[in-house]
C-alpha cells in the first residue's frame, strides 16, 4: 500500500527526514522537525540564539580593563579584575554601553591578564588613547579559578585504571605491544 503525502509536517523531504532537513521549511539540520530553526516533534527544537543570554546592551557593566596599545587590527587591554576573565567572542562596551567590539583572545600570566578586542564597525584602533576603560557584562566573565590547575586529593600517582600504575610502560588496559590488561 502506497502512502499518500499531503505536503504537511509529516511529508518526507529530499534532505533528511520528515518536516525540515537542511534547507527545509523549518530551517536547520535534519530529522523530524528539530534542528536549528526549532519546531516540529522530537529533536532539540528551540530557536537559535545564545542559549538564554540577553540580547542588546546589558543593564549594568563592570570595569573590565584599560587600553594599552593596538596590534594590527586588534585593541589590546590589560584586565583590572583579579578573579575573573572575559569570555571569548563576547561584547565589550564603553562607559555609556556602546559596543566597542568582541573579545578575540585572552593571554598573559594568571596574575597579569591581557585580552584583545576586534573592533566593531565604526571603531578604528587609532581612535583609542592609552588608559581608556572598557566594560563588560558580569555574565560575560568566567571565574579565573576555572583555568588554574588543582592538586588532586590524596597526592601521589594514581593506581589502576587506564594508563595508571597497573599497566606500567605497556600502556595499561588494552594497550602496549602485546595487548592484554597489563601486569599486577
Amino acid at each position: 500500500m502506497k502512502r499518500k503525502f499531503d505536503g504537511g509536517e509529516n511529508t518526507p523531504n529530499k534532505r533528511g527526514g520528515y518536516g525540515g532537513g537542511r534547507g527545509g521549511d523549518r530551517g536547520g539540520r535534519g530529522g523530524f522537525g528539530g534542528g536549528r530553526g526549532g519546531g516540529g516533534r522530537g529533536g532539540f527544537g528551540g530557536g537559535g540564539g545564545r542559549f538564554g543570554a540577553p540580547e542588546g546592551p546589558p543593564d549594568s557593566v563592570l570595569d573590565l580593563g584599560e587600553y594599552t596599545h593596538s596590534a594590527e587590527e586588534f585593541l589590546v587591554y590589560k584586565s583590572n579584575i583579579d578573579d575573573r576573565v572575559p569570555m571569548f567572542n563576547k561584547a565589550v562596551y564603553t562607559a555609556n554601553k556602546q559596543e566597542i567590539g568582541k573579545v578575540e583572545e585572552v593571554f598573559g600570566r594568571t596574575n597579569d591578564v591581557y585580552f584583545t578586542v576586534k573592533p566593531a564597525g565604526g571603531f578604528v584602533t587609532t581612535s583609542f588613547q592609552v588608559g581608556d576603560k572598557v566594560y563588560a557584562a558580569a555574565y560575560n566573565l568566567l571565574p579565573k579559578i576555572q583555568f588554574l590547575e588543582e592538586e588532586k586529593p590524596g597526592g601521589g600517582a594514581a593506581r589502576g585504571g587506564r594508563g595508571g600504575a597497573r599497566g606500567g610502560a605497556r600502556g595499561g588496559r588494552g594497550g602496549g605491544a602485546r595487548g592484554g590488561r597489563g601486569g599486577g
